[in-house]
C-alpha cells in the first residue's frame, strides 16, 4: 500500500481467556489450562487480523498482562504500592515498585513475536514498553545498596535488549509505547519531566544504527483504559514539538479522538523531521461507533492537505485493550474498526491518486 497502515497492538481478549486468567490467579486453573487458552486466543486473533486485509499485524497482546508490565511479570522484588495513574472517569491504575536490585526483565517481547511469526506469513510488528515508563518503578525513597543511577544504567541495558532481540527475531518494526508522554505534561506543565523522559528514551535509541531506527517507532496517546483517558485535557500541541525530538523513524499518534484537529496537523507538519513518518489514528478506540471507510478516507484527505503524503500513514488511536482485563470495547467491534481503517486508507489512496497531491 502506498499509504502504510498498521494497528497499534492490543486486541480485546476473548471472554473465556479473561475468565481463565482470573481462575489461574485464584489457583483454580493450572498453567497448562491457561496456556491452552492463550494459544487459542493468539491463533484466532492472527487469523482474524489476516482476514481484515491488514498488511502488517501484531499478536494482539493476547498473552501480555498489560502493555506496561510484561517485562516484570513474576518478578520477586516488587511491592504493589507504586505510582498511581488516575483516569478521567475516576478509576485508577497503579504500577508496582521495585524494592531491590539489580533490575532485570523477566520477559522480553521477542518471545511474543516469535510465537506470532509461527502462525502467519505476514510481517509482524512488536510493541515494547518505554524506558521512561519503567523508570517510574524506582521508589522515591530510594533503595539501600542500589542507587537510582545504577537502576537507570540497568534499565537502559534491558530496554535496549528488548528492542534488539525483537529486531534480531525478524520484527517488521518495533513500536515503543510512550503513553506517559502527554501525562507528564499534566504532572509537570513546565515540560521538565517530559524532557527527562525524552532524554532517557533517546539514550536507548542512540544505541541503534540509523538503519535500525528506521524500523523503530514511538506510540503516544492520552491513555485508553475502560474507555477513559488520563491526559486528554492536555493540549496536544504542547506535546508534539518535544515528541518529534525522539530519534525514531515513525510516530503512531492518537488523532481521531481529538476535538481540534487542524492545529494538530499543523504542529505535526511543522515539527516532523526528515526521514520520519507519522501514522495518524483514524479510528477512535474509546467509541463503540464503527467508523465508515468513507469517514476514514475524509480524515486522511484532510491530513494529506497539510502533511506530505510520503510522511503519512494510518493506525488506530491506541490499542483496544492495553490491560488484559479491559473489556470496554468488544472484540468484534475492534476487528470491524480495523477493517474500516484498511478500507478507508485504500479509498484515500484512490482519491489521492487522481489529484496532484499524490506523489
Amino acid at each position: 500500500m502506498n499509504i502504510p497502515t498498521e494497528q497499534i497492538g492490543s486486541i480485546p481478549r476473548p471472554v473465556e481467556l479473561i475468565l481463565g486468567m482470573r481462575a489461574h490467579a485464584a489457583g483454580q486453573l493450572d498453567d497448562k489450562g491457561l496456556q491452552q487458552l492463550f494459544d487459542a486466543a493468539l491463533t484466532d486473533t492472527i487469523r482474524r487480523l489476516e482476514s481484515t486485509g491488514s498488511p502488517v499485524i501484531t499478536d494482539g497482546e493476547q498473552t501480555k498482562p498489560s502493555f506496561a508490565t510484561y517485562p516484570i511479570a513474576g518478578m520477586k522484588t516488587l511491592s504493589p504500592d507504586g505510582v498511581i495513574i488516575p483516569f478521567a472517569d475516576g478509576h485508577t491504575r497503579q504500577l508496582p515498585k521495585i524494592n531491590a536490585g539489580p533490575f532485570r526483565y523477566q520477559t522480553y517481547a521477542a518471545g511474543y513475536l516469535s510465537k506470532a511469526k509461527e502462525l502467519t506469513k505476514l510481517p509482524v510488528k512488536q510493541a515494547v514498553i518505554s524506558a521512561s515508563a519503567l523508570s517510574l518503578l524506582y521508589p522515591a525513597e530510594g533503595i539501600e545498596g542500589y542507587s537510582q543511577a545504577q537502576f537507570i544504567s540497568d534499565l537502559l541495558d534491558q530496554a535496549e535488549s528488548d528492542i534488539r532481540k525483537c529486531l534480531d527475531a525478524g520484527a517488521y518494526n518495533v513500536q515503543i509505547d510512550f503513553t506517559e508522554a502527554r501525562l507528564s505534561l499534566k504532572l509537570d506543565p513546565s515540560g521538565g519531566l517530559l524532557r527527562s523522559f525524552i532524554d532517557l528514551n533517546n539514550q536507548v535509541l542512540d544505541r541503534f544504527t540509523e538503519d535500525d531506527r528506521h524500523k523503530i517507532g514511538v506510540h503516544s496517546c492520552p491513555g485508553g483504559d475502560h474507555d477513559s483517558t488520563h491526559s486528554a485535557d492536555v493540549d496536544y500541541v504542547q506535546l508534539l514539538p518535544l515528541l518529534f525530538q525522539l530519534r525514531a523513524g515513525s510516530f503512531y499518534l492518537e488523532y481521531a479522538g481529538e476535538k481540534h484537529k487542524q492545529p494538530v496537523l499543523q504542529s505535526i507538519a511543522d515539527n516532523i523531521k526528515t526521514g520520519q513518518r507519522v501514522f495518524l489514528g483514524v479510528t477512535d478506540v474509546l467509541s463503540p461507533k464503527v467508523e465508515t471507510p468513507e469517514e476514514i478516507r475524509d480524515l486522511i484527505l484532510d491530513a494529506a492537505g497539510v502533511i506530505p503524503i510520503e510522511k503519512l500513514g494510518t493506525t488506530d488511536d491506541c490499542g483496544f485493550s492495553p490491560f488484559a482485563d479491559d473489556i470496554s470495547t468488544s472484540r468484534e467491534i475492534a476487528f470491524e474498526k480495523i477493517r474500516a481503517r484498511i478500507e478507508g486508507t485504500r479509498l484515500a489512496e484512490s482519491a489521492l491518486s487522481k489529484t496532484s497531491i499524490y506523489v
